[in-house]
């Protein structure tokens, strides 16, 4: 819009009579450059490649009604913001009412007076200035919150890995076992999104909420005693009942920062995940002994990740097994520990799990 000393705003006239257009150029030459046009065609091809701060549209005209051109001036994302003044010699309110509906900021009956017309045009576009103005500095300040959000975005996630990886270390020797997990959940859910199936519909955004999520599932280790986490041999049936309740301990440290905070998708994923993912389909699992579609999706799948990397990685009692080794022993679980739907699609994507199982294993090992 116009500045003081800045460009004159440009008015387009829209008239089939030559004495509106003179009448019209004699009231603005002073303050606004007038474009006067005889027709609608000749004036939108104008708009093309020019614009206009305000258009004043003449209702009788051949070729194209005034109703017609206002459509077409709507239609285009490049001109339906200009605003424009309806003139009509008609007293037909309906007239009044269609060109508004249509979008038309204000409406003038001819004959008109030139200073009623100079007023109408001024304070039109100094509302379009205003309204522009408006716009600009909310789309700034929507910029800046925006900014905002994606760095305190950016710091929770940030935070979360943290502490998926302190919970990690305390039972692995290198964050690896989180970035193979997160792996083998993200071919899993790419599958359930790209083949939607009764019962295993997942949405983008609930997807990327377990591809995260998955990294807390051990959380609850956090709590454990170093003494049962980390002895070299096998457990005794004392220590495993120990080591079965970081579940739960996992759960109430999610459940405790859900209760602090508004509702949150990827806590309350990652809640299910750490609460669940040791249940199994048959219902034996713990602490729950939930069964079958009892158990949240996002659990199932962790528990098929996490399981499926216990098997290929070395133990202090146990060797590392093959991939394929790893396949055929949770193929043998399908439907007692593992949703067999999910064992299904790991079936399709073994080449994908074995590739991640050997990329990561190598460089673990590289950096030994």
């Amino acid at each position: 819009m116009t500045q003081i000393g800045g460009p004159k705003p440009s008015v387009l006239t829209i008239d089939d009579d030559p004495i509106i257009l003179n009448l019209v150029f004699s009231a603005l030459k002073d303050e606004y450059l007038v474009r006067p046009f005889t027709s609608g065609p000749a004036a939108l091809e104008y708009l093309k490649n020019n614009s206009a701060d305000l258009i004043l549209l003449d209702h009788n005209m051949p070729e194209m009604t005034g109703f017609e051109v206002l459509t077409a001036l709507r239609d285009d994302p490049n001109t339906r913001d200009i605003p424009v003044i309806y003139l009509t010699g008609s007293v037909n309110s309906e007239d009044e009412i269609t060109a508004l509906e249509l979008g038309a900021a204000d409406y003038l009956l001819k004959p008109f007076r030139p200073r009623a017309l100079t007023t109408r045009v001024r304070m039109q576009i100094e509302l379009a200035r205003h309204r522009n103005h408006l716009e600009e500095l909310v789309a700034e300040k929507t910029q800046e919150l925006s900014e905002a959000n994606k760095k305190l975005i950016l710091r929770d996630r940030i935070t979360l890995d943290m502490l998926a990886q302190a919970s990690d270390l305390r039972d692995h020797d290198t964050a690896l076992h989180l970035e193979r997990t997160t792996a083998y959940t993200k071919i899993i859910v790419d599958d359930l999104l790209e083949t939607p199936t009764e019962g295993y519909i997942v949405t983008p955004e609930y997807g990327s909420d377990i591809i995260d999520a998955v990294k807390l599932h051990d959380l609850g280790k956090l709590a454990m005693p170093d003494a049962v986490l980390l002895k070299p041999g096998r457990l005794t049936e004392d220590e495993f009942a120990i080591i079965k309740t970081h579940p739960t301990y996992g759960h109430d440290m999610l459940q405790n920062a859900m209760d602090k905070m508004d509702a949150d998708t990827l806590l309350g994923t990652a809640l299910d995940i750490a609460f669940s993912h040791h249940e199994k389909w048959n219902g034996s699992g713990y602490p729950q002994g939930l069964k079958g579609l009892d158990i949240p999706l996002s659990a199932r799948i962790a528990a098929i990740s996490d399981v499926f990397d216990a098997l290929t990685s070395e133990r202090p009692y146990k060797r590392a097994f093959t991939p394929r080794e790893a396949f055929d022993i949770m193929y043998k679980d399908s439907g007692t520990h593992f949703d067999p739907y999910l064992i299904d699609v790991v079936k399709r994507h073994e080449t994908a799990f074995t590739e991640v199982s050997e990329t990561l294993r190598d460089a673990r090992l590289s950096d030994n």
